[in-house]
């Protein structure tokens, strides 16, 4: 039996330990990375794919993917505990480190205010960003239908995010604080590794290296 009490706790705990100010290390970073995590053979496998990217250019220079055996059921909450390990386990694989990494979740916009990008930046002490597709927790008013707007994600009186229309006819993106950097240079960030997709340029390629997607196929094929 997962004692659901004790992780939430921990959760808690863990939470206290994270740090939303600017303490990035860099003023331009040279690697940014992408996370990105999904499950196989019906959630017994968890799969972790971590894209590295050159900045600027935000071409693709390294990928590691890691599959291990899924540590716990999924529990809604309680993600990072199921999807963290793998991520550790590509994070260990890396020759490059990057200075800043997107994750592919939620940061402090989580009811404990630990989702897996915050989770995973305090494991491995390094600038995070959640950049999630859905809202976990948390109210905003309405977007236009405009690129680029912009709502506050609010919970309890707080500021846990962004809500930020990031294409045309896409839904928004939620962005949030994952560790060791402020609200604002989170969507700064995001904003400047968009090229035109809904994604921003490291979770997309995570997640095409994680789908095994035509660009990624391209992009192996053309390493020789």
């Amino acid at each position: 039996m997962i004692d659901t009490a004790a992780l939430r706790a921990e959760q808690t705990e863990k939470a206290q330990l994270i740090v939303r100010s600017d303490r990035l290390g860099f003023t331009e970073p040279e690697w940014i990375a992408g996370a990105d995590v999904g499950f196989e053979q019906g959630g017994t496998i968890t799969r972790a794919a971590i894209a590295i990217l050159r900045y600027p250019s935000l071409e693709l220079v390294e990928y590691q993917v890691a599959r291990i055996p899924t540590s716990i059921p999924y529990i809604p909450g309680l993600l990072s505990f199921r999807e963290c390990p793998a991520l550790v386990a590509a994070w260990q694989q890396l020759v490059i480190k990057p200075q800043l990494v997107f994750v592919d979740g939620q940061g402090i916009a989580h009811p404990r205010r630990l989702g897996v990008a915050s989770h995973f930046g305090l494991l491995v002490d390094v600038p995070t960003i959640g950049v999630a597709k859905s809202r976990l927790c948390g109210q905003f008013q309405a977007l236009g239908d405009e690129v680029g707007d912009l709502a506050r994600l609010i919970d309890k009186e707080e500021q846990i995010g962004w809500v930020w229309n990031s294409k045309i006819r896409c839904k928004p993106l939620f962005i949030s604080v994952g560790h060791k950097i402020s609200q604002e240079t989170a969507l700064n960030w995001v904003k400047r590794c968009m090229r035109g997709y809904r994604l921003p340029e490291p979770t997309r390629w995570a997640d095409a290296i994680a789908s095994r997607r035509p660009a990624f196929v391209r992009w192996q094929s053309q390493q020789g």
